[in-house]
C-alpha cells in the first residue's frame, strides 16, 4: 500500500540488559545474559524462579508524586523507556504541546495492582483503602493512559493486548497510522511487569525452564536440550514519524519501517503454527516490496520452547532456505519479555544495525532438527545490516512481523 514513509526518530529501552541504550548495546555485543534468580518468586512458591532481572527505577524528581500513584511497575518501565525515546528524538515538552503526538502501546496485564487491591478488600473490607491510583494501575490500558498524561500526548491513545505480539502489533499499528496520514508522530512500544505475581500462572503450566543452577544457560532458543522459557520484562519505546517532517526538523533517523505482516493461527490457544508464522513473514515482505534474499538479519521470536521454536524454524527455513540469512534470538540473553518483546527486539536490532554487528544466540550447543538448516549466529558477528526482520508470535495464535530498513540518514548520523 502506497503512503508516507515512516521513520524511527526516537528509541528508548529499560530491560535486564541495561537501563539505557548504551548499556543495552554493550550487553548485546558482549553476549551478556540478564537472567538470574528472583528470591521473591522462590518465597511465593514458583517452581522456577528464573527471570530477567530488571532494576526498579527511581522516579522521584522525574515525575511528581500524584502522577506516580497511577503508575504500575510496567508503567514505570515504560516511562523510563519513553523518556529516553523523547530525548533521542529531540522532542521536548514545548514541542509536544505544539504538535499532536499519539501513543499506541502493547500491554496485556497489570497483575500486581489487581492482586494488591484484592488483598486490601479481603483483609480490610473497605474499598476506600485501595487508594486513588489503584483503579488506573490495574487497567490493561494503564500504560498508554499514563504515558499520554505524563507526556501530554493529544493524538491516538490506544493499548494493544495481543499476548506476546503486543509490542510488535503496537509498532505495526503506529506505522499504519503514520503511513496513512492519520498521525504525523506516534509513540509505540511494549511493557511487561516482572513482579512475583505476574507469571505464576505460566509457571504453573510448566512452561518455564528448570535449569535453576545455571541461570545464564537456561534460555536456549533452537537448542535440542532446551526445557522451557525464562520470563523477562521491562519496556521499550519507539517514536515513529513521517519522514518529510522528520527531515524538516533535522531529527536523527535510526531506521525506516517498510513492512508489517500479521496472521492468526486459528487453532489451539497455546500451540504455534508454522504455516501462519510463514504467512506473517510473507505479508511483511510483500508490504515492504522486498525479497527474502534482501533481508540481512532475522531477530527470531524463538522463546526456548520445543514446539514454538520448531514451528518458527520451519517457517524461516521455508522462506529463507536459499538465502542463508543470519538468525538469532535475543531471548537467549533476556528471556521472553512477553508483552514488550515485539518492541524491545526491534530496539535491540536497531542497535545492531547502528553498530554493525549481530548479537549471538546464546546456549545453542545442539541445534534442534528443525533448525539445522538455519544460519543461527552463536557468537557476536561483525556485519552491516541494511534490512532486518523481527518476528513476534503470541498465545491465542496472534502473529506479527516488522521489517526495518537502514535509512540514508542513519548512515550519516552514525
Amino acid at each position: 500500500m502506497a503512503g508516507r514513509r515512516v521513520v524511527i526518530t526516537g528509541i528508548g529501552i529499560y530491560s535486564c540488559l541495561g537501563k539505557n541504550l548504551d548499556e543495552v548495546a554493550r550487553s548485546l555485543y558482549h553476549g551478556r545474559s540478564g537472567i538470574g534468580i528472583d528470591p521473591a518468586r522462590t518465597a511465593y512458591g514458583y517452581r522456577s524462579p528464573l527471570t530477567g532481572m530488571v532494576e526498579p527505577p527511581d522516579l522521584k524528581g522525574l515525575i511528581d508524586r500524584r502522577l506516580r500513584q497511577s503508575l504500575p511497575e510496567e508503567g514505570e518501565f515504560a516511562f523510563m523507556a519513553t523518556r529516553e525515546a523523547m530525548l533521542t528524538a529531540g522532542i521536548d515538552e514545548a514541542f509536544r504541546l505544539e504538535n499532536e503526538i499519539g501513543v499506541i502501546y502493547g500491554n496485556d496485564t497489570s497483575t500486581q495492582a489487581v492482586i494488591e487491591a484484592h488483598e486490601i478488600m479481603r483483609e480490610k473490607r473497605d474499598s476506600m483503602l485501595i487508594g486513588s491510583g489503584g483503579a488506573f494501575r490495574s487497567m490493561t490500558s494503564t500504560v498508554s493512559m499514563n504515558l499520554s498524561t505524563i507526556f501530554k500526548l493529544r493524538g491516538i491513545n490506544l493499548s494493544v493486548a495481543a499476548a506476546c505480539a503486543s509490542g510488535s502489533h503496537a509498532v505495526g499499528l503506529g506505522y499504519t497510522f503514520v503511513r496513512t496520514g492519520m498521525q504525523d508522530r506516534v509513540v509505540c512500544g511494549g511493557a511487561q511487569e516482572v513482579n512475583r505475581y505476574s507469571m505464576a500462572g505460566f509457571d504453573g503450566l510448566g512452561a518455564f525452564s528448570m535449569r535453576i543452577d545455571e541461570p545464564a544457560k537456561a534460555s536456549r532458543p533452537f537448542d535440542a536440550n532446551r526445557d522451557g522459557l525464562v520470563s523477562g520484562g521491562g519496556a521499550a519505546s519507539l517514536i515513529l514519524e513521517d519522514e518529510e517532517l522528520a527531515r524538516k526538523r533535522g531529527a536523527t533517523i535510526y531506521g525506516e519501517i517498510v513492512g508489517y505482516g500479521f496472521s492468526s493461527n486459528g487453532g489451539q490457544i497455546s500451540r504455534a503454527d508454522e504455516h501462519a508464522s510463514a504467512v506473517s513473514m510473507e505479508r511483511a515482505l510483500t508490504d515492504a516490496g522486498v525479497s527474502a534474499q534482501e533481508v540481512n538479519y532475522i531477530n527470531a521470536h524463538a522463546t526456548s520452547t520445543p514446539q514454538g521454536d520448531r514451528c518458527e524454524a520451519l517457517a524461516i527455513d521455508k522462506l529463507f532456505a536459499t538465502s542463508g540469512t543470519p538468525v538469532s534470538s535475543t531471548k537467549s540473553m533476556t528471556g521472553h519479555e512477553c508483552w514488550m518483546a515485539g518492541a524491545s527486539e526491534i530496539v535491540y536490532s536497531l542497535l545492531m544495525m547502528k553498530h554493525d554487528f549481530i548479537a549471538p544466540n546464546l546456549n545453542l550447543e545442539t541445534p534442534d532438527e528443525a533448525a539445522k538448516n538455519l544460519n543461527i549466529i552463536t557468537k557476536t558477528k561483525e556485519q552491516r545490516i541494511d534490512l532486518f526482520l523481527s518476528n513476534s508470535f503470541g498465545f491465542g495464535g496472534t502473529n506479527s512481523t516488522i521489517i526495518v530498513k537502514k535509512h540514508s540518514e542513519s548512515s550519516k548520523n552514525r
